[in-house]
């Protein structure tokens, strides 16, 4: 038995990499919001919030990411269909959720100053 073809793997990795780099830009994001955002809201508690869903939002997806990865891969293998994963919607969701509360509070914020 023959593995994969190599062009499916490879296709595979690199997916597997754009989600780390997705991961480590939600860790930065994070650090950014969590040190500066409370300046600009006037709001330590919203850029908490915010901050720590950015961490946590890429803790699930480094977690996952790998996951992910190992799942295709046992799949192309045995020549089955590949998964389906729920990475994106869980992303596009908390993105959306967190980019609301952040217009919200920059909205309020800017209401305050006025």
């Amino acid at each position: 038995m023959t593995g994969p073809d190599y062009r499916f793997s490879l296709a595979n990795e690199r997916t597997y990499l754009a989600y780390v780099r997705t991961s480590v830009a939600f860790f930065v994001a994070g650090t950014a919001v969590l040190g500066y955002l409370e300046q600009v809201l006037g709001s330590g508690a919203l850029s908490v919030v915010i901050g720590s869903g950015l961490f946590a939002l890429g803790i699930f997806t480094i977690t996952m990411c790998y996951r992910r990865w190992r799942r295709l891969e046992s799949a192309m293998a045995k020549g089955e269909p590949l998964p389906y994963s729920i990475m994106p919607p869980v992303i596009a969701a908390s993105l959306t959720v967190l980019a609301v509360l952040a217009l919200v509070g920059a909205v309020t914020a800017n209401w305050r100053i006025r």
